[in-house]
């Protein structure tokens, strides 16, 4: 297996990958979904600092992804940029023939897979978030698993949660759902954020405040690991 950090700008990436090709192919679909998204906002410049949701009138494949979905989510369109930009490297490393194929953009993560992959849980000092990890079994189909935070990095949160990871197919969904219920989730009262789910393709989402953990839908297996910190893939910012 081969693993290559990748930056361009704002964008901080780990592509894991069996083959020189199909990392070469993330780095593509990485830099063209950017493209696309920094000639929108060159024009619509509001795209980029909303908090709220916002159609805009035209946009690219990746515009529209995220507009969908900050749209369903009830937040503004950056909230899914990682997801976004990560879901876009794998497409294109399964245009090249991968069947291996991750894509971390900062704790928001595309993948396919042939075999199971570990996928370590991180929520900083959060007792209950120590030495775990999601198994995640094998599949043709992209999933993607996005995680927000209101106590560790740079993102903008609104809540207090340790850490929201949510599950989803629509990694761009999965993106944007990760950003509004970690704004949303206090303990004691969960039950109200994720009662917005409902209808909304999300798969599974586990929370993890402080010495509590609350959980909805379905998760994959969660076992004890050792997690490497070095390992930990830096934010996107984008702007």
């Amino acid at each position: 297996m081969i693993r290559e950090r990748f930056q361009l700008r704002e964008t901080i990436a780990t592509i894991l990958a069996d083959e020189p090709g199909h990392i070469r192919a993330a780095k593509e679909g990485m830099i063209a979904a950017r493209q696309e998204l920094e000639r929108h906002i060159a024009s619509d410049p509001y795209f980029a600092s909303t908090f709220e949701p916002y159609t805009p009138a035209t946009g690219s494949r990746v515009v529209s992804r995220m507009a969908s979905a900050a749209r369903q989510a009830g937040v503004g369109p950056m909230a899914a940029v990682a997801g976004s930009i990560a879901w876009a490297g794998v497409e294109a490393m399964q245009a090249a023939g991968a069947l291996f194929a991750v894509v971390d953009n900062g704790g928001d993560i595309a993948l396919i897979s042939d075999r199971k992959v570990r996928v370590g849980i991180y929520a900083g000092d959060a007792p209950a978030g120590r030495g775990l990890a999601f198994v995640i079994p094998p599949r043709q189909d992209v999933l993607g698993i996005c995680t927000s935070s209101a106590t560790v990095g740079h993102s903008i949160s609104f809540g207090v949660a340790d850490a929201v990871t949510v599950f989803c197919r629509d990694v761009s969904a999965a993106d944007a759902w990760a950003t509004a219920l970690c704004n949303d989730i206090v303990p004691g009262s969960t039950d109200r954020a994720f009662g917005r789910l409902a209808g909304s393709g999300v798969c599974g989402v586990l929370a993890i405040m402080g010495e509590r953990m609350a959980q909805w839908g379905t998760l994959p297996a969660i076992v004890r690991a050792e997690i490497d910190e070095q390992l930990i893939t830096a934010g996107d910012r984008f702007a």
